[in-house]
């Protein structure tokens, strides 16, 4: 028997598990690794047809050459390869997986900038549908999987998944936690390479300040980390940097490149203050930064969808709005056009076919969910500070109102559970279905039988929902098909009835909890 619950909360966590196991190491998609540099979105949003020829033309060429640099595992040299190196990060692939195909680009790339900065991790891939013996004692069970193995002991791959992510898990997890830069030339190369990082300056490489820094490059899995003594090399890593005898502050690839952090060195400050700022201040949600965007500490979360020519009206003013609410609320914007992106959240508002701009926010904490009707950037600031304030709803979806005039069992929708069910004196016999429900069916012919049984009892009333398309905070499902009955007297306490029980079983039921004079015999 198929068991979600249909309230807004149940279907919410479900749609996030689902995503969230969906974007995992073990089965992962990819896009553009840039599409989270809102610097660039010009070249993100509309780059020339003839460019990008071009552009992929000259690509192609550093990767085949980045490719050559991934060792190619089999079964007969794998556990060689394992063994006989200190550190191997292995990508687990199918050659007809579309996910693999977009992974492996950016894990060539990684492999050859570790190449080039001297690192002592290879990377190697393995095809595991042709050499399943192999990648089964690897440890591989899904496509795409990375595995590292230290001395020939894995443990799983938890960074993100562009080049530059890969890079710097990577190396933190190979003994370099932190890159020390000790030239403006140096300091120069550092930059061009990299879109996200922490830089910490310090007089001298030690003291409780320092020790706590290096704890937090080591607990981080994601920004890269870098340390220098001398300010004229700080200052070009980090052009805003305060005087100071020690400082740390995280740059990004954005509006709002420079962030100084101004609290304690403790390490529990540090990872927080990387939290609240490492992403955007509008994030541009892809399949390869998703996991991270549902995972971020920031559980309050408003989504904003729309094509990519809106986003380019878009874009300024969500970022005023969202650095009035730095901290408080994670801005995030999904190209509508992206259907597997798009989709899963809509769906949840009964609006998967819309192509208008939408907004809506999710609140992680307690599974709630709204959404802002004809948004303009005054009423999304509004929205927010609702949300915040706990004057906004959370949002319930229905179906439109449908007319019973004529039914025998009546269609119960989000908008009318009150008025037919909660506030109705009469009793209440409930129905909870969804259309995917394989025992839905029978059970619903039970009902009605059970109706007809019932037919002339004035204090009795028949009713089903489709939990699929409406909610209801006072309506809690654990199994469909479900029967509830709700007694005149008490509607706060509804009965569940026995879905498999009898006819003549439950019209006894029926009979008992509705203090009718109705026979029970059929």
């Amino acid at each position: 028997m198929y068991t979600p619950k249909p309230t807004s909360r149940f279907i919410f966590f479900a749609l996030i598990l689902t995503l969230l196991l969906s974007f995992s190491i073990t089965v992962l998609s990819s896009v553009d690794e840039d599409a989270d540099d809102l610097e660039g979105l010009d070249e993100l949003l509309a780059i020339d047809e003839e460019e990008q020829d071009h552009v992929q033309s000259s690509d192609t060429d550093v990767l085949s050459r980045a490719q050559r640099v991934v060792l190619e595992l089999n079964g007969d040299n794998s556990k060689k390869v394992i063994d006989g190196n200190e550190y191997v990060l292995v990508l687990g692939y199918a050659p007809w997986c579309a996910k693999s195909a977009e992974l492996m680009p950016h894990f060539a790339e990684a492999a050859m900038s570790l190449k080039e900065l001297g690192s002592q991790i290879l990377m190697a891939k393995i095809d595991a549908e042709r050499y399943p013996k192999a990648a089964s004692v690897l440890g591989i069970k899904g496509f795409p999987t990375l595995l590292l193995f230290v001395n020939g002991t894995s443990q799983p791959f938890s960074g993100g998944l562009t080049s530059e992510e890969i890079v710097t898990w990577a190396r933190k997890k190979t003994g370099v936690p932190v890159v020390r830069v000790s030239s403006e030339i140096e300091a120069s190369e550092f930059v061009k390479k990299h879109t996200l990082y922490a830089v910490g300056f310090f007089e001298k490489f030690e003291g409780p300040d320092y020790e706590e820094f290096v704890k937090a490059a080591i607990s981080d899995n994601e920004i890269q980390f870098a340390e220098t003594s001398s300010i004229e090399v700080a200052r070009i890593l980090f052009p805003d940097i305060k005087a100071s005898n020690h400082f740390l502050g995280l740059v990004k690839s954005e509006p709002e490149k420079f962030t100084s952090f101004e609290n304690t060195f403790k390490v529990d400050n540090i990872l927080q203050f990387l939290d609240d700022n490492k992403f955007p201040l509008v994030t541009l949600l892809t399949e390869i930064n998703s996991a991270r965007v549902y995972s971020s500490s920031n559980k309050l979360q408003v989504y904003v969808f729309s094509d990519v020519d809106e986003l380019k009206n878009l874009i300024e003013p969500l970022q005023n709005i969202a650095r009035k609410f730095k901290t408080q609320i994670m801005f995030i914007h999904v190209n509508i056009q992206v259907e597997n992106l798009a989709k899963p959240f809509l769906t949840l508002f009964g609006l998967e076919d819309s192509e208008d701009t939408v907004v809506t926010a999710f609140d992680y904490k307690n599974g709630s969910k709204y959404l802002l009707e004809d948004p303009t950037p005054t009423k999304t600031e509004d929205f927010c500070l609702g949300i915040l304030d706990g004057t906004v709803s959370p949002f319930y979806k229905s179906q439109p109102i449908p007319d019973n005039n004529e039914s025998t069992i009546l269609t119960i929708v989000g908008k009318t559970f009150d008025s037919l069910v909660l506030e109705s004196n009469k009793n209440v016999f409930l129905e909870v279905h969804t259309p995917w429900c394989f025992s839905c069916e029978t059970t619903s012919k039970q009902v009605e039988k059970l109706t007809k049984h019932f037919k002339g009892l004035e204090t009795l009333t028949f009713a089903r929902i489709d939990a699929s398309a409406n909610e209801h905070p006072k309506l809690q499902v654990n199994d469909y098909p479900t029967l509830l009955f709700y007694p005149a007297e008490d509607k706060t306490n509804p009965i569940t009835l026995p879905t498999k029980s009898n006819l003549k079983d439950l019209a006894k039921l029926v009979n008992r909890y509705s203090k009718s004079h109705a026979k029970d015999e059929l």
